[in-house]
């Protein structure tokens, strides 16, 4: 009897010590799981704006338009979309940035603050500096492809995504070819994008963004 008393005893507190120790660990995970959502919510926030979101379709790619270049990079996000024609199987992402982003303002724009005699782009219409954006609703066959113009790609769900560095930039050097200030010429500018164009904190941080969100990348030139 002495022999079996202290089997009994003993297994009754050890059974509740491991219940309690496994009601801590219960507790203590959900408050670390709990503070991680709180940490990784604050940290989306101050991380700039959920841009480019989920993308859709089996097939995404980034095309990191860093010049003009004839207009190719809007070529290139075409050339992607049109073998994968089926609907929703593939989402191109364009993001206009450094000598490229002219092509995000509206023909306004180019008019006023003389972009194209300023950045020395040709209209492929006039073969003269353009005084309008030339890769936005141009005449049909203007551009090699009718569909690569910016309004048509943005009509198929291509994202795009303009820098704000270069936006801030840019606007700064030509301000006086329209006579305002430095400060005007940024706000009138970021109010003059093509409809359905994102102004994103940068470009480079848009092509990291579209990557991280499953993009391939191709190089706009």
């Amino acid at each position: 009897m002495n022999e079996t008393r202290p089997v009994a005893i003993e297994g009754a507190p050890r059974r509740s010590l491991f219940g309690r120790l496994s009601g801590a660990l219960a507790v203590g995970l959900s408050g670390v799981m709990t503070a991680s959502m709180h940490a990784q919510a604050e940290t989306t926030k101050a991380d700039g704006p959920d841009w480019p979101g989920k993308l859709k379709g089996r097939h995404r790619q980034v095309v990191d338009a860093y010049d003009v270049n004839a207009g190719f990079p809007l070529a290139f996000a075409y050339t992607f979309l049109a073998p994968n024609a089926a609907p929703g199987a593939a989402t191109a992402v364009v993001i206009l940035r450094h000598g490229a982003f002219p092509i995000a303002l509206n023909n306004a724009m180019w008019a006023k603050y003389k972009i194209g005699q300023s950045f020395k782009i040709d209209d492929p219409e006039t073969k003269a500096p353009a005084v309008k954006n030339p890769f936005l609703n141009p005449k049909p066959g203007v551009l090699p492809k009718d569909e690569m113009a910016i309004d048509r790609l943005l009509a198929k769900g291509t994202i795009f995504g303009g820098c704000n560095v270069a936006l801030t930039v840019q606007s700064k050097m030509l301000a006086s070819n329209a006579g305002v200030t430095a400060e005007e010429a940024a706000k009138e500018w970021a109010a003059n994008l093509v409809p359905g164009v994102t102004l994103i904190p940068s470009g480079t941080w848009g092509v990291n963004r579209a990557q991280e969100a499953g993009c391939t990348y191709c190089a706009g030139g």
